[in-house]
């Protein structure tokens, strides 16, 4: 069964459980999706479902684009993606709320990370930098030595250091659903969703039950 959406994120707050605890929660606008394609094993090589999110004007999308949406008579939709799924119960041109997720239940959320451009390794990785005394006056937030001089004379590759930081694809695992609303099409999750206010995000059922 199809257990999977696209959707924004919203942002942050807390609310509260019946014992008055703070639960900190990342809010999702999730849906409705659309089923655009259902791709199985004996054509496509392998079983996965492919969504519609975001409704759009026709002149936004390539006329390729639209024909793809047109075969079931679906709207515009801007952002495709797909999701792997064994036993597809569903069919081209279904519409997906909110509500295949319950309260309880464990979910994956995939982002994108946001970005921070270049920066040095003690914010990137998390390094030590230099000693603070005894006579430094430039080296506290400096790497250190990167490699060693004749052999191998040269720094291996992936080695950890200063450079681009974020905008990468992140999956933040496990996250319980604490509250579902299939009017407002919402769904909030316990903890931090990667990704800034309005970034695209992908709920999927949890890997790791």
């Amino acid at each position: 069964m199809l257990k999977g959406l696209i959707g924004k994120k919203i942002g942050m707050t807390q609310i509260f459980d019946g014992d008055g605890v703070a639960i900190p929660v990342t809010v999702i606008e999730a849906g409705p999706c659309y089923v655009t394609q259902v791709r199985v094993p004996e054509r496509d090589g392998y079983s996965s479902i492919q969504l519609g999110f975001v409704e759009v004007k026709p002149k936004r999308l390539t006329g390729g684009q639209l024909g793809h949406l047109k075969r079931n008579n679906l709207p515009p939709l801007r952002i495709l993606r797909e999701f792997r799924v064994k036993n597809p119960e569903v069919s081209e041109g279904d519409k997906v709320t909110v509500e295949v997720f319950v309260v309880g239940e464990n979910v994956d959320v995939v982002g994108t990370s946001k970005g921070k451009g270049f920066q040095g390794g003690v914010k990137r990785y998390h390094f030590r930098g230099g000693p603070k005394t005894h006579g430094q006056s430039d080296r506290q937030r400096a790497p250190g030595s990167r490699s060693s001089g004749t052999t191998p004379g040269r720094v291996y590759k992936g080695a950890r250091g200063p450079g681009h930081m974020g905008d990468d694809r992140v999956t933040a695992q496990g996250l319980k659903v604490v509250l579902v609303d299939a009017e407002r099409n919402l769904i909030a999750v316990k903890g931090s969703v990667p990704g800034a206010k309005g970034g695209l995000v992908l709920i999927k059922e949890a890997r790791k039950q």
